[in-house]
């Protein structure tokens, strides 16, 4: 399968696990990487399964990389009907009000534009004794196996 793998970061967290989630898939997938400040909207292919991986900065806003897209995505609004992804997020349960935010606003950033969500948004505390890398791995396996007959090819 075809999977890009976008991310949105201020500190290089979610870039990091980004990196370790395509190293895990690239074995069995064709699988790129990029940081949603150099992703175009209308680059969308249906041809490929987007996993993104957010992280959430100050009140609950979206990562300083993932600005630009949020605000091309408001000024292109493009069709993204027929785009399947799934969305690992980023937070610490210390700041309660708006633990992992950012994910939730990418998330539903791309279904007001038509994109399907595969799976359940998954999010890690930073605060937590888990470490992301052992969530992310099990659950992009799980994504990509479930996205396998939705994605066109």
């Amino acid at each position: 399968m075809d999977i890009t793998i976008l991310y949105g970061t201020e500190t290089g967290n979610a870039e990091m696990l980004s990196e370790d989630i395509q190293s895990h898939l690239e074995g069995d997938h064709s699988v790129e990487l990029s940081n949603l400040s150099d992703f175009d909207p209308g680059s969308f292919d249906k041809n490929r399964f987007y996993i993104v991986v957010c992280s959430t900065y100050g009140d609950g806003e979206l990562p300083a990389s993932a600005q630009p897209f949020a605000e091309a995505m408001e000024a292109a609004k493009p069709d993204l009907a027929g785009i399947h992804f799934a969305i690992f997020g980023m937070g610490d349960m210390e700041y309660e009000e708006t633990f992992n935010n950012g994910s939730k606003r990418m998330e539903d950033l791309l279904t007001a534009h038509g994109a399907k969500k595969v799976g359940e948004r998954i999010t890690h505390d930073a605060s937590s004794s888990d470490l992301a890398e052992d969530l992310a791995m099990d659950w992009a396996d799980a994504r990509v196996a479930e996205a396998a007959g939705l994605v066109e090819a």
